[in-house]
């Protein structure tokens, strides 16, 4: 009996197996040069991470583990970009993504991400959406009191935008372009796909040169 994935599940594992076979012909230079292009925005990444462990694992590993009043992680509510995808097969070992190929290919019965497994999130660098995501409980248990643990996080959220807000070139449009020029395809690749980021790289580009189209 041969399962039907549901889209959501369709879409990811073509994404994650597209990157993949992509990065198989490419060289053990080639793959570095892409991990160096990427360095700035996995340092950014450990910056959130020591963030977050910091202020809010206890108050989340409650809500989420233990509580279970969080809707984070739900259901095929997890967005991904693809470049999201892109690095973290760039940086994971083969046997990581074949855990993540497996998930995908089982019929998800339950309520929560497909992604996660009993330990947590299945990826080695989650999809910059989930890291960024802090429901209204969590931020009101941290922030309410403490104005400087805010506008830390103001000032990552910012941080965020240089790799992933196509208002300037970005980290995420660069990967997308590059691997889209290797034949690589895939309907997360939102920053060519969606019509507000097209719009926003438009908008970009007419000021940078001056010339507006008509």
């Amino acid at each position: 009996m041969n399962l039907v994935l549901n889209e959501y599940n369709e879409e990811q594992l073509e994404a994650i197996v597209a990157v993949r076979d992509c990065l198989e012909g490419f060289s053990p230079g080639l793959r570095a040069t892409l991990i160096r292009r990427a360095g700035n925005y996995l340092t950014f990444r450990q910056d959130v991470d020591a963030f977050l462990a910091c202020h809010f694992s206890g108050v989340c590993t409650l809500t989420c583990y233990e509580d279970r009043r969080s809707a984070c992680c739900n259901r095929e509510g997890i967005i991904t970009f693809f470049a999201d995808v892109a690095i973290n097969v760039l940086i994971s070992q083969p046997k990581e993504i074949d855990r993540l190929i497996e998930a995908l290919n089982l019929q998800n019965l339950g309520t929560k991400c497909v992604y996660l497994g009993n330990e947590g999130c299945l990826w080695k660098v989650k999809p910059i959406v989930c890291e960024m995501f802090l429901c209204k409980y969590a931020r009101g248990k941290v922030f309410d009191n403490s104005p400087a643990i805010l506008n830390e996080w103001r000032k990552l959220r910012r941080r965020e935008k240089r790799y992933t807000w196509p208002n300037r070139p970005v980290l995420f449009d660069e990967l997308e372009r590059y691997f889209m020029e290797r034949g690589c395809g895939s309907s997360l690749m939102y920053c060519h796909n969606s019509p507000g980021l097209l719009r926003m790289k438009a908008q970009w580009k007419t000021k940078s040169t001056g010339f507006k189209a008509y």
